[in-house]
């Protein structure tokens, strides 16, 4: 009966198991759904006052006003997507609970798609409170963007999921001591990313490595939106072709380490 059971599982219902899981996990704790909105409501205000501010003192920078909003809420969708993959896969490695799910049929890609997916409520949970404390606040609406606006959301999140993956195996094959990684890596990227600037204003050799990037298209686009209601088709294209780009990386560097982890008995291991 239990070898029918088994054979019978689908991978759908395997996904959507361990998603149960971490959304039993996170609507049981109001800290942790406050903390979802905690930093990106901080971060919106302090943004939101400084736009305030900068768009009394001339014509010029008072144009700057939805751009820093937008960008700030845009950012913390790559932040909110890294950090949510990464927080369901340490809440398995904190409660020693990986040996326990690859006892079970549940295969490495199917958890990849549980947390990813996971990720993404995280992100949802999180931020539509945030911007409509915008819209209350400041009367800025992130939603003005259009349907570019949908393209720019899933762009940054691949790419958080990316990251999130390589640092998910990082910390598997090397243990919670590397879990430090895990909250600080996408920051890194934020000078070079083109959140508050134009990437024209970085050296020319940064600029090379911020074209590398996704968000540096997402950024660029988002501009011109917003300053002259134009769409620039390449530049979605370029950020969700990298994006899908460095989402297969992630996901193989996590496969890669994964299986380093299993072969070297690690996954019954790990924990607090």
């Amino acid at each position: 009966m239990m070898q029918a059971a088994v054979s019978h599982g689908s991978p759908f219902s395997r996904v959507a198991a361990l998603v149960l899981r971490h959304w039993y996990i996170l609507r049981g704790s109001w800290l942790r759904i406050l903390e979802l909105a905690y930093w990106p409501a901080v971060q919106m205000v302090m943004w939101g006052f400084l736009s305030e501010f900068l768009s009394k003192q001339a014509n010029y920078v008072a144009q700057a006003f939805g751009v820093l909003i937008a960008g700030m809420l845009l950012w913390d969708v790559l932040v909110r997507g890294q950090l949510g993959l990464s927080i369901s896969f340490l809440e398995e490695m904190w409660s020693r609970n990986l040996g326990h799910l690859f006892a079970s049929p549940l295969r490495p890609i199917e958890f990849a798609a549980g947390i990813v997916t996971m990720s993404l409520i995280r992100t949802i949970v999180g931020m539509v409170p945030v911007t409509l404390l915008a819209i209350a606040f400041f009367g800025f609406s992130i939603y003005s963007l259009g349907w570019p606006l949908l393209a720019f959301f899933f762009t940054l999140q691949m790419f958080g999921w990316g990251v999130g993956l390589a640092i998910s195996g990082m910390v598997l094959r090397k243990g919670l001591g590397a879990e430090t990684f895990a909250w600080a890596a996408v920051f890194i990227l934020l000078p070079v990313s083109g959140v508050y600037y134009p990437v024209n204003v970085l050296p020319e050799w940064l600029q090379v490595v911020a074209w590398a990037l996704p968000p540096a298209y997402v950024f660029e686009g988002m501009r011109d939106v917003l300053a002259r209601e134009a769409v620039r088709v390449d530049l979605l294209a370029g950020a969700v072709a990298l994006s899908l780009v460095y989402l297969a990386i992630g996901f193989g560097i996590f496969l890669w380490l994964f299986n380093g982890a299993r072969r070297k008995g690690l996954l019954a291991t790990q924990g607090e």
